[in-house]
């Protein structure tokens, strides 16, 4: 398995250079870890919590003065249209995240890419700008179904974050690049890995998420410097609108294992944000891959 890595002249801002800061717009009640407890039959019954939640990120980013993607599910979009049109009128950029958070690996390629059409169109209309990025629910793109990149790139699609190259129960491509690279030959689409980091031969995860409440917030730091300075490469960063709230809900009955990945440390998330968005200069995933190509 061979990829074209892309050459990437990293941005800079005051002498920084600049990552790429990403938010995966879903309700704490469609993540994978609840999955095998909440049937997407009871989703409408649920309390929505995304709404705040998210309002609560953009009011963060305006204070730090920050821009950044949001992978935004189409349920969502359809259901809080307002939502939508503040990320967008506030200069962030719109991505999909698929239409219900169905994992790509468990999709056929017809069933995929009429899910990226519909939650592509859905988000277009309501948020009146081009979806040009998608990320996987996930990060269910790997050696299986590596079909996905001709998906995304037939329904008009210029660049996918769905490729974490580590090894976990239940999703992860280790071997694959770290850092962006083109996974078809003859399509310009692009990928860009969420950011690890290599010690030895093995790749350890850095990019945010559960990890990012799990382990002390110096080890985040450390990481993304390291990859700023010994790579001279943009990091990109993730985290979702439930993970701020730790008043959400408590789902019952859930495994340890379940109840740990979700549960811990959402009350330590915002100040870490905080320190995070301090520590570092953060863009949109398009301004920082793709400058003078998006707008």
């Amino acid at each position: 398995m061979t990829f074209r890595t892309k050459i990437i002249e990293p941005v800079r801002r005051d002498g920084a250079l600049v990552n790429a800061l990403s938010v995966d717009v879903e309700d704490y009640f469609q993540v994978q870890a609840l999955a095998g407890v909440i049937d997407r039959a009871e989703w409408e019954t649920r309390p929505r919590r995304v709404e705040q939640n998210t309002n609560q990120i953009l009011d963060l980013f305006s204070r730090h003065g920050v821009k950044a993607t949001f992978f935004t599910l189409s349920w969502v979009a359809e259901r809080h249209p307002g939502l939508i049109r503040r990320i967008v009128s506030e200069g962030h950029e719109l991505a999909s995240h698929g239409s219900e958070h169905r994992r790509a690996d468990e999709q056929d390629m017809t069933r995929f890419r009429e899910d990226l059409r519909r939650s592509k169109g859905i988000l277009e209309t309501i948020g009146g700008m081009a979806v040009k990025g998608y990320r996987a629910p996930t990060f269910s793109i790997g050696t299986r179904n590596l079909w996905a990149f001709d998906a995304l790139a037939a329904e008009g699609y210029a660049y996918s974050s769905s490729v974490y190259p580590v090894r976990r129960d239940f999703y992860g491509m280790p071997h694959a690049p770290r850092f962006a690279f083109f996974p078809l030959d003859a399509h310009p689409l692009e990928e860009y890995p969420i950011t690890t980091l290599k010690v030895g031969k093995r790749n350890f995860p850095s990019g945010g998420g559960g990890f990012f409440r799990l382990l002390p917030y110096a080890l985040t730091k450390a990481s993304i410097a390291h990859v700023n300075k010994r790579d001279q490469r943009p990091a990109i960063f993730y985290f979702h609108p439930w993970e701020i709230d730790p008043h959400q809900p408590r789902v019952r009955p859930l495994g340890f294992k379940s109840r740990f990945r979700h549960y811990v440390n959402l009350d330590k998330t915002v100040v870490r944000l905080e320190r995070l968005l301090t520590d570092f200069a953060w863009d949109r995933m398009d301004r920082v891959f793709r400058p003078g190509v998006e707008a």
